[in-house]
């Protein structure tokens, strides 16, 4: 599996930036290529994207969610993808958000589009464009708070 790691500074609040990012049915809005998320319920996610000029559909688990800390998922369908994303408040108004993304390319033109750094680049567009998103809109659209932990793991 690749792997990428983004980091970006967003002028909001840990609590407004993880609330934000809870809204997976908003992606769209600022995640270029996504067409529709449908939240099925607390844990189960469908995703509709054109990922290299392809349509496609996958379902995602949420394996881990911490407010104010973190949101792990995993692929459980489709194309194959897994990632966290860390909320660092750095001050009360100004929170660090760290993206880490492991997938599977599929094909000659996903493996080529890898090594050139296609979705590399397109990971860091979706966090300027999150950031962005909710630093215009001054506050969240809406936010979960509950928790969910991988039973597998131990605390």
């Amino acid at each position: 599996m690749e792997r990428i790691e983004k980091t970006i500074e967003v002028n909001a609040p840990v609590r407004a930036v993880y609330n934000q990012w809870t809204q997976f049915e908003e992606f769209p809005r600022f995640m270029d290529g996504v067409r529709e998320v449908k939240q099925l319920d607390d844990t189960h996610v469908h995703w509709h994207a054109e990922v290299w000029g392809r349509d496609k559909e996958w379902d995602a688990e949420i394996t881990e969610q911490e407010p104010d800390h973190c949101v792990s998922w995993k692929s459980v369908s489709g194309a194959a993808n897994a990632g966290t994303v860390r909320f660092h408040p750095i001050d009360a108004n100004c929170t660090r958000v760290r993206l880490t993304l492991g997938y599977e390319p599929e094909g000659p033109i996903e493996n080529a589009g890898d090594a050139l750094g296609v979705l590399s680049g397109r990971v860091e567009n979706t966090l300027e464009q999150f950031k962005k998103f909710i630093e215009e809109r001054g506050r969240e659209t809406g936010g979960w708070r509950g928790e969910v932990h991988d039973s597998r793991r131990t605390r």
